[in-house]
């Protein structure tokens, strides 16, 4: 069946006995009741997706999207992840994390450009693209015991601060000359007004996760919505907060520009109005669920809106002092500049920014994609300014130290 003709008169039993892999979006979304097979027979049999949709207040366009997104990463996930490999005696080397909403897409037409590049050059290729929801394992494991340059990939995406800027990993090697952008051009009209790209030339950038707020109205009472940063850092919203701790990236992100702005203050002020941590996935679940902690504020990855709007009650706020940045890095290699020119092109190219932007929200920097923002949407950037003047590592360490204390004194 073609993911297209999933239609809104399907009853949730026919679209899971075509398509069982849908019944994780199902439950994700507040549908738990569909793992009792007693309730898929019964109500399920007649339970239209269109009525589904109705019952929680989702927007019918965005749930359906779900649905038929979930079964096409299901199509492309065997193939495409088969064809990866990392073999020492390759003539170029990549490896990384990709945004998981992305990373299927990206490897499906990355695994078409590296065959068509060796097929031309002669030259071979091997690569890893990992989810990123594997990430600190897998950095600890890959990137942070190398000591030696050569034992660093050709090509490395990620995003992260701390990995690249860390003096003891991978930021040690920029000050011998080990890297150079690749990424050639201006940047994207979105990003008017900030300069991403790395005055010394060493790091590129491919896109951005940018960090927006969800406010649920069904409990946010006669409180304000919060409107900037600063308005989030006010004591009514104290234990009211959802933060995106584990998604290390991005907290790390929140962190460093929260203690730019705002200094010690300004962390201990985030730590005092963190209610729990929270996967947003499950962020937006809990906006229609009973439960004794509600976060009236989420702190969320903008990728995540996309779910969030199906729920009325939900707000997305696009900060008006600006959306945090975690910047999704590459770092190529400069003696192998000749080489790796053509895949780098490929990695910041429009295809991959239309992947990136469109699939995932995570606005390109390419100049050619259409980033199909709000109309006013600012950032917040630490800046390079700061990560080449400061010890990334080490303010990162410190700040989370100052949050946890913080948190933990109420």
């Amino acid at each position: 069946m073609n993911i297209q003709q999933i239609h809104k008169d399907m009853t949730v039993k026919e679209l899971l006995a075509l398509h069982p892999e849908t019944l994780e979006v199902l439950v994700a979304n507040g549908f738990d009741n569909l793992k009792d097979p007693k309730v898929l027979a019964g109500v399920g049999g007649f339970l239209k997706l269109e009525r589904a949709a109705r019952t929680k207040n989702y927007n019918l366009d965005n749930f359906m999207e779900l649905l038929r997104q979930r079964v096409d990463e299901q199509h492309q996930q065997v193939d495409v992840t088969m064809k990866q490999t990392l073999k020492e005696e390759s003539e170029i080397t990549i490896s990384g994390l990709l945004p998981c909403p992305v990373r299927l897409p990206l490897l499906e037409g990355f695994n078409s450009f590296i065959e068509q590049y060796t097929t031309e050059t002669s030259v071979t290729v091997s690569y890893k693209l990992e989810a990123a929801s594997v990430g600190a394992d897998w950095m600890s494991e890959h990137i942070q015991g190398i000591t030696e340059a050569d034992q660093l990939p050709d090509v490395f995406v990620s995003a992260g601060f701390e990995t690249f800027f860390d003096p003891h990993t991978i930021g040690r090697f920029k000050d011998q000359g080990l890297f150079a952008d690749l990424t050639d051009g201006p940047t994207n009209r979105s990003f008017d007004g900030i300069e991403l790209k790395d005055p010394k030339g060493h790091y590129g950038l491919i896109s951005v996760v940018p960090a927006v707020f969800m406010v649920n109205h069904d409990e946010l009472g006669d409180l304000p919505v919060p409107r900037t940063w600063a308005d989030l850092l006010k004591p009514e919203y104290e234990q009211n907060v959802a933060l995106p701790v584990g998604d290390f990236d991005l907290f790390n992100a929140i962190l460093l520009s929260i203690h730019k702005d705002f200094g010690d203050e300004g962390i201990k002020k985030l730590g005092r109005c963190m209610l729990k941590s929270m996967h947003p996935a499950e962020m937006v679940k809990n906006a229609q669920r009973v439960a004794d902690e509600k976060p009236l504020v989420t702190i969320m990855p903008y990728f995540f809106t996309r779910m969030a709007a199906m729920v009325k009650s939900l707000e997305i706020v696009w900060p008006e002092d600006g959306a945090i940045i975690s910047p999704i890095f590459m770092l190529t290699k400069t003696e192998k500049r000749d080489k790796l020119q053509p895949i780098a092109d490929f990695l910041y190219s429009k295809e991959v920014g239309e992947i990136l932007t469109n699939r995932g929200l995570f606005p390109a920097l390419n100049p050619a994609v259409e980033n199909n923002l709000p109309e006013q949407h600012p950032w917040k950037w630490v800046g390079w300014e700061y990560l080449y003047s400061h010890d990334v590592a080490a303010q990162i360490r410190y700040t989370v130290a100052l949050f946890e204390e913080s948190m933990n004194e109420l």
